[in-house]
């Protein structure tokens, strides 16, 4: 029995299980062609949020497509460890249980931190399940799996080795939340209100001051010089001498650099090394001493006097107080100023100087460009993104790749000694006491001398292996997988990680494997609510994507997010397309029924059903160049958008009612298994959009085996196709409308067959003449050369149309009926003209208005002379 309704809760489960126990999902090398997506892995410990709804369903429609196209479809699933956001959820349970992380050994905090892991890590991959993605779990990776850090390993020395990684003590970007370094583009910069402070500063021995604007007032503590441009004829009288810091009465001397703007502010600039890069520079050219305030939670340390272990943010209010009353505050204003974030805990960001990691990029990065915008052998969608792409490789930075955190791969670098520079890199610390051995010429060393790094690698250093790393191409390039699964066909993602993983991955592809790691990128655009404010769960218009799924079925939710979802371009969300999606599934579901319903017997079979089938095929055949087409350009909308029209359009609302048999008669055999067969077709189209709907249709159709199973078929094959039987069947459809269009504005009930004359001006075809009489249930239909009176009439072009009416409807009513048409419409038409006659209107008005103007007046026309003819064919 075929359920009444389509029930998307018990169809996802059932058949999810059916695929995993059959497991379509995994793929290993063999003959065929691979095509293979690597998932940008999500944090470890997250959830499905909106983002990887969208993001993870064009994947799954991807794969899936590939898969019924004949190729070994391979979709490599995995989490990433997220070691910022990870560590600090860790740290905050801990607090919470009253243990601090700093009491713990490395081991200990590590376990904690694979608790966390173990007990969390698995859900968002069990939620991509619900949406139906269709990922090859056995394969499944994680960025901390032993191989996968071995991996990572491997190449931090191979780097180091190559002269890449080298260890370097400069200005970097401290997050005081997290008590680590970040990259540059792990910062985003936010305009923020605050003050800009006047500060005076004494000039020792004398009762003068000099002022400078400041909006960190609480650095003041740090300062070691003032800075005034040697040509500013203002302070040349201050050459030689020194200042007294407020509060402090630190004494420093003025100094005097082309560096400094006169023109700006007061032309005097304090000079803080330790927290500002510029002021580092600065300090290094004029060797100044280097005093830095702060502890690495942004608290003062013990340069902060008085405010020692007090927060920044409130030692900024409380100096700026006490040099109010010191008489050191001039004034203050208020301030527009861009202010640094971390990306991930939205701390604001500390310059702190710093022994770290870098990576050199200058190198690395040239056949990254030349891949994407000379080569064109990586291609971005949309191609607009290849501006920002250029802007940011061509004006990279060297890589900060160390992190002061201990959950992520610890650096592989042992010191021997208490030098910066004693220190040896390998992958194993026994490898690294042979080095530290040789380096040394002490051969007495042992293991229990070697102290490795405590800090750990960006997670980005990490993942930027992640299309080589998951099929083992770091550690062993030789192996099967590697071979014949790389490089990877399509990424899917955002925009928002052009920088962080994309680019990196593709400088680390032709770095390690000499070759690009993928072909093409999809760029994503984000999801927005229809206010196209960004979703947040602090704004609380983020819906919960699993009751999404509850409401509207996985197939009605991937269909509303993929019907808004343009490649590049931000997803105006609204509930109701999913809701849109569950009312096109409903719409198959029934249209499916109709057709099992149908009694099935040995007849001749109809002209017209003959017909319809043909055009049918020849319109499958023009949307499949089509679908092809937006598929090739990633315009997965759009491919989609075509097959919803060709399914519900031209299958359910044309062809199944041109096929359709009597009321209470049977249907030849032929129409039907060419209806069922046409059916198959369009769900083959579907199945990647809609994989459960269509498998649970695919699977009623007819006992399948599971080699039979839809999830397996062959997509449907491009073959010619007769342009012009549909450029006919378009003619024809208009014929159609217009003798529904007659009777339902004279009230003739569909049952009573009317009559169809036809004066044929335009010599269209008469293929479709047996369709129309079936869906305009005429009596007859005759072609004559001159109008015929007594009929209601329609033109479709130079085509004129007649519809006797005798018997079927009241003609006096009718003349009176159309009497009053004709006069509203001449009324209109007299109101446009008289628009159109205004010269000063013409000369004003856009170029559009007056074409919509003519249009109207060309539409009037053309109503009228249509009222007069059935006017005078019923006088």
């Amino acid at each position: 029995m075929i359920p009444a309704q389509f029930n998307a809760q018990e169809v996802e489960k059932k058949w999810y299980d059916y695929w995993m126990k059959n497991n379509y999902f995994h793929s290993k090398p063999d003959h065929r062609k691979p095509y293979t997506i690597t998932i940008p892995p999500p944090n470890v410990t997250g959830v499905l949020h909106m983002g990887h709804m969208l993001n993870n369903t064009i994947q799954d429609v991807l794969i899936r497509r590939a898969r019924l196209k004949g190729f070994n479809a391979c979709w490599v699933p995995g989490t990433d460890h997220a070691s910022i956001a990870t560590e600090a959820k860790v740290v905050a349970k801990l607090k919470s249980e009253g243990i601090n992380k700093n009491d713990l050994t490395r081991e200990e905090f590590l376990k904690h931190a694979w608790d966390w892991t173990n007990k969390y890590g698995g859900t968002i991959l069990e939620q991509l399940k619900q949406l139906g993605c269709s990922c090859d779990w056995e394969r499944t990776k994680f960025t901390m799996d032993p191989d996968m850090s071995a991996s990572v390993i491997r190449s931090f020395v191979d780097l180091y080795n190559k002269g890449y990684i080298y260890r370097g003590y400069r200005m970097v970007n401290w997050d005081p939340e997290a008590k680590t370094t970040l990259s540059d583009e792990e910062v985003i910069y936010e305009e923020r209100q605050g003050k800009l402070y006047h500060l005076k500063y004494q000039i020792e021995g004398s009762n003068e001051f000099v002022t400078i604007a400041t909006t960190r007032p609480e650095t003041i503590l740090g300062d070691t010089a003032i800075c005034i441009h040697p040509e500013d004829e203002r302070y040349t009288h201050l050459k030689g001498k020194k200042a007294i810091v407020p509060i402090c009465n630190r004494v420093i001397p003025i100094i005097f650099d082309e560096y400094v703007d006169m023109e700006f502010g007061t032309g005097c600039l304090k000079v803080t090394p330790a927290h500002d890069v510029n002021d580092k520079t600065l300090g290094e050219k004029h060797n100044l001493e280097i005093i830095d305030i702060f502890n690495d939670d942004a608290t003062l340390n013990s340069y902060g006097l008085h405010y020692q272990g007090q927060d920044r943010f409130v030692v900024r209010e409380a100096i700026a107080a006490e040099l109010e009353n010191l008489g050191a505050l001039a004034k203050t204003e208020t301030h527009l100023n861009k202010v640094g974030t971390s990306e991930r805990t939205k701390a604001v960001i500390e310059p702190r100087l710093s022994d770290q990691w870098f990576l050199s990029m200058e190198e690395l990065v040239k056949p990254a460009i030349k891949a994407v915008l000379e080569t064109e052998e990586i291609k971005l969608y949309p191609s607009r993104f290849n501006n920002t792409y250029r802007h940011w490789l061509e004006n990279i930075r060297d890589w900060n790749i160390s992190r002061q955190l201990w959950w992520g791969q610890q650096i592989p670098a042992y010191y021997y000694g208490d030098g910066k520079e004693d220190f040896v890199v390998a992958e194993t610390i026994e490898d690294a006491l042979k080095l530290a051995q040789e380096k040394t010429s002490n051969f007495e060393l042992r293991t229990s001398d070697l102290r490795q790094d405590p800090d750990a690698l960006d997670t980005w250093f990490s993942s930027w292996l992640w299309p080589m790393a998951v099929f083992g191409g770091i550690l062993d390039p030789e192996n099967e997988d590697f071979k014949y699964y790389y490089p990877t066909n399509d990424l899917v993602t955002g925009p928002d990680i052009l920088f962080f993983w994309v680019a990196r991955m593709i400088i680390a592809g032709y770095e390690y494997a000499g070759e690009k790691p993928f072909t093409n990128v999809y760029l994503t655009g984000l999801v927005r609510d229809k206010q196209r404010r960004k979703m947040s769960k602090s704004l609380g218009n983020s819906p919960e994507p699993l009751e999404l799924i509850e409401k509207f079925g996985a197939d009605g939710v991937r269909v509303g997010l993929l019907l808004s979802a343009s490649a590049g371009n931000d997803i105006l969300f609204d509930e109701e397309l999913c809701n849109n999606g569950k009312a096109f599934a409903n719409k198959i579901w029934n249209a499916f029924r109709l057709i099992k319903g149908w009694e099935v017997a040995d007849l001749p079979q109809p002209e017209s059903a003959k017909v319809a089938i043909e055009w049918y095929e020849a319109k499958l055949q023009q949307n499949l160049v089509e679908i092809e087409d937006h598929f090739e350009k990633y315009r997965l909308s759009d491919a989609l958008m075509a097959i919803y029209k060709l399914v519900w359009d031209d299958f359910c609302s044309w062809f199944l009612e041109m096929i359709k048999p009597g009321y209470q008669q049977p249907i030849d055999r032929a129409t039907f298994d060419k209806a069922i067969e046409m059916l198959e077709a369009n769900l083959k189209l579907l199945h990647p959009f809609m994989p459960f709907l269509t498998e649970e249709i695919w699977e009623h159709i007819a006992e399948r085996t599971p080699e039979q199973a839809l999830i397996i078929a062959d997509y449907p094959k491009l073959t010619a196709f007769n342009a012009q039987l549909i450029a006919d069947f378009d003619f024809a459809a208009d014929v159609i409308a217009g003798i529904r269009t007659i009777r339902k504005d004279k009230n003739i009930a569909m049952k009573d067959a009317v009559a169809l004359k036809v004066v044929n001006h335009e010599k269209a075809s008469t293929y479709f003449d047996s369709v129309i009489v079936k869906l305009g249930n005429l009596s007859d239909l005759d072609y004559v050369t001159d109008k015929v009176d007594g009929a209601l009439t329609y033109r479709v072009k130079s085509n004129e149309y007649f519809i006797p009416v005798s018997g079927n409807i009241d003609i006096a009513a009718e003349i009176a009926k159309l009497t009053e048409e004709l006069k509203y419409t001449q009324g209109f038409l007299r109101s446009v003209q008289g628009k159109l006659a205004n010269e000063k209107f013409v000369a004003g008005a856009p170029e559009q208005v007056i074409a919509n103007e003519r249009k109207k007046e060309a539409d009037a026309l053309a109503k009228i002379a249509t009222i007069e003819q059935s006017l005078n064919s019923l006088k």
